[in-house]
């Protein structure tokens, strides 16, 4: 409790600073190594080359659905990290920007969402040393693009005490590893109360963001000692700002789109501007009709852990209260700040384009995406991604890692009903309303 008190009291009266929250996002480790540099850099005997691929980089990063580095990183994609094995030797190791960093454009973008990304075959195939293949304790990734966060926290926090020590055996607090969540673009979140999907956590919170931490191999004094680094990484995110719209944008169009979308979509998501014109508002279930395998993912019983827990006794500066997660009736409307750049759509990227989500009927089901981010595999009218229809009958015999570049919404976690408030919309207003997201 005293080493506890002694953190809160340093914190209080401190200045995050965004600078430092950037050198410690991209130069400092949080967890042990997870993978050997020498199965890294070696990936590709287990892709099936003879010798090394002159591209070898390139073809990793696209492999794994990786950015490069816009800063120094020891020659490693960002998401990668440099660190030193539990029993020695160079290693490497997840990092923030696995999932919250992407590519748009042909650049590398800190804290965009990372719709690219295959988690589940980073860690099969770079986990062993001695094996081609990992058998994950659980699935990390059921569609490319999308990940298991929220089973992560949950199988993670099955190590934990109260306290963060750790403590066996572990505790099933019902994993679902089905909920395909899509990463939210960090500029986001200075116009949020509460964050996640279904708005369960405080933004102020700084501990919230240090679940991944609960490696089991990191001790709970671990916490204790990067709570102010990680004060500066949060700084750090609430400084990014969204990127403009790099094409050309109809005035006209979006004058009148403007004004369809005052009367369709800002009573939820707000308009531009300042963080008071963000309303926070969480809508049930049963309006918003989207899957609702989310919201159900992060069960009861790790609230329990996480409000009895080291996360929820945070107070923020100015507060009086620590800070809770709550349990909601639905999914947090986000801002739109930015939202050209974070397609896919909805909380579990099942909607390629703005178009589609505006127009219920026409949304795919079954297909597929270059997952190429740059502006030939953008769609520059219906803003997002371009797609072709896959046959499931096609993809039946495929490798898991080609199974997972398909998006099939019939599948659990993976629906693309819902969000019907478009519908009632003519053509020409939906085409308005996304020349006016456009300025967003």
């Amino acid at each position: 409790m005293l080493s506890w008190l002694i953190v809160v009291n340093f914190l209080v009266g401190q200045t995050p600073s965004p600078e430092q929250g950037y050198k410690a996002l991209t130069t400092k480790a949080y967890v042990p190594g997870q993978f050997p540099r020498t199965v890294v850099d070696d990936a590709w005997k287990r892709w099936g080359h003879t010798i090394k691929p002159v591209n070898y980089w390139s073809e990793f990063r696209e492999r794994y659905g990786l950015a490069e580095a816009p800063f120094p990183n020891d020659g490693l994609p960002m998401g990668l990290r440099a660190s030193k094995m539990p029993l020695g030797g160079p290693g490497v190791c997840l990092d923030c920007m696995t999932c919250h960093g992407g590519s748009l454009m042909g650049k590398s973008v800190i804290g965009l969402g990372n719709t690219a990304l295959d988690l589940q075959a980073i860690f099969e195939e770079l986990s062993g040393q001695y094996v081609d293949r990992v058998k994950t304790p659980y699935t990390m990734c059921n569609t490319r693009g999308t990940n298991e966060a929220g089973a992560t926290s949950v199988f993670l926090g099955g190590f934990r005490d109260n306290e963060l020590n750790i403590s066996l055996p572990w505790r099933n607090y019902g994993l679902v590893d089905s909920m395909c969540e899509d990463v939210p673009a960090w500029w986001l979140l200075k116009r949020k109360k509460w964050m996640y999907a279904t708005g369960e956590a405080d933004t102020r919170s700084v501990r919230s963001i240090m679940q991944f931490m609960m490696h089991p191999l990191n001790s709970a004094g671990k916490f204790h000692e990067e709570e102010k680094v990680f004060a500066d990484i949060r700084a750090f995110i609430i400084s990014i700002e969204a990127p403009p719209f790099p094409g050309k944008i109809d005035q006209l169009k979006a004058a009148n789109g403007k004004t369809v979308y005052a009367r369709n979509c800002a009573e939820c998501h707000g308009d531009r501007g300042e963080p008071e014109t963000y309303p926070g508002k969480v809508i049930p279930l049963e309006k918003i009709g989207t899957d609702p395998t989310r919201h159900a993912g992060v069960p009861k019983a790790f609230g329990d852990f996480y409000n009895n827990s080291w996360f929820s006794r945070e107070i923020p500066s100015g507060g009086n209260a620590p800070l809770k997660a709550r349990l909601t009736s639905g999914y947090q409307a986000p801002p739109l700040d930015g939202i050209w750049a974070t397609a896919p759509y909805l909380h579990n990227g099942s909607v390629p384009t703005l178009w589609h989500l505006l127009r219920s009927s026409q949304r795919p089901k079954v297909f597929t995406r270059s997952f190429q981010t740059d502006s030939h595999a953008y769609d520059w009218e219906k803003i997002g991604w371009k797609t072709r229809i896959v046959e499931p009958a096609a993809i039946k015999s495929a490798k898991p890692i080609d199974q997972r570049k398909v998006y099939n919404t019939t599948l659990k976690g993976r629906g693309n009903g819902g969000h019907l408030f478009g519908d009632h919309l003519s053509e020409t207003e939906v085409f308005e309303v996304i020349e006016y997201l456009k300025t967003f």
